[in-house]
């Protein structure tokens, strides 16, 4: 008989992270941080264009990206922190 009350019975609470994917993120992660202490040794093995390359793709995860913005003279111009700034010039 189908389930027509929409209540759950039984299964995983509502939250609970599924048992493989916290094993699977715990190896992970410690595979990333052995990673992390030899960088330096594997970056130096790199020929120059290679080492650049990976440098630009791993840029993104270490640094925000910036996001381009314009303004007109006399305007008030909004923040993203909430303040409203009047620039005369």
């Amino acid at each position: 008989m189908a389930n027509t009350t929409r209540v759950k019975h039984g299964g995983r609470q509502k939250g609970t992270p599924n048992r493989l994917t916290k094993e699977l993120r715990t190896v992970l992660k410690d595979v990333i941080y052995n990673e992390l202490e030899n960088i330096e040794d594997r970056l130096d093995q790199l020929e120059a264009k290679q080492r650049i390359e990976l440098m630009i793709k791993l840029m993104p995860y270490v640094f925000p990206k910036l996001h381009s913005s314009s303004h007109t003279i006399n305007e008030p111009m909004d923040t993203d922190w909430g303040l409203r700034l009047e620039i005369d010039s």
